[in-house]
């Protein structure tokens, strides 16, 4: 038996979510349909105000309503750090862990020559405009340490020592409250490699 057209049209765009597949997709939307349908009425409210009124912050680069985002307008934030990373989760990962008082920029991606993602795609040009401003004093580099995370912190490490910039990257090592029989060896080696002074 065949679906409706927008039945079928409603399970293939919510195929587009990340980890969602066709059976996937056709259960969210029998369930919405079957189920649920004020919910499916506020998600394609709520769906369609973030699209009309979510840009990107002219100084961060993240999601934000207004033209300058509250943690870039914030006073209490320190202005002379900027912290680069590749996603709006990784900056609401910072913010939670309450480490970091100095302001972001996100990339919104990392470097993958073979996805077709190169500089202009992450936003390079404003994150230089951005890092020398004169105020910015050192610029921390947290993508992700996966092949691209690697290849992004490095171009972008050169790129602003290039212009006479301090460039860190965080630490990596074992997580709190790990045991090292549990740990894979990379990890180990990384945390041997980066030790410091106890």
């Amino acid at each position: 038996m065949k679906a409706s057209t927008s039945l079928e049209e409603l399970i293939s765009a919510l195929r587009c979510l990340p980890g969602v597949g066709p059976k996937s997709a056709q259960r969210m939307a029998y369930h919405l349909m079957q189920r649920d349908q004020p919910g499916a009425s506020r998600l394609a409210m709520a769906l369609a105000k973030a699209l009309e009124r979510v840009r990107h912050c002219e100084r961060c680069n993240n999601y934000a309503e207004a033209t300058v985002c509250e943690l870039c307008a914030s006073p209490r934030r320190d202005a002379s750090m900027l912290c680069v990373v590749e996603a709006p989760g990784d900056l609401l990962m910072m913010e939670q862990a309450q480490c970091y008082p100095g302001l972001y920029f996100v990339l919104m991606g990392a470097l993958s020559p073979l996805d077709g993602i190169g500089p202009r795609e992450i936003h390079l040009d404003r994150l230089v405009r951005r890092a020398t401003d004169g105020v910015v004093k050192e610029v921390i580099l947290a993508t992700n340490f996966t092949v691209e995370g690697e290849a992004t912190a490095h171009y972008v490490g050169e790129a602003l020592r290039a212009r006479g910039l301090k460039v860190t990257r965080i630490a990596r090592g074992l997580p709190v409250g790990g045991e090292l029989e549990h740990v894979d060896s990379g990890t180990l080696a990384q945390a041997v490699l980066e030790r410091r002074e106890a």
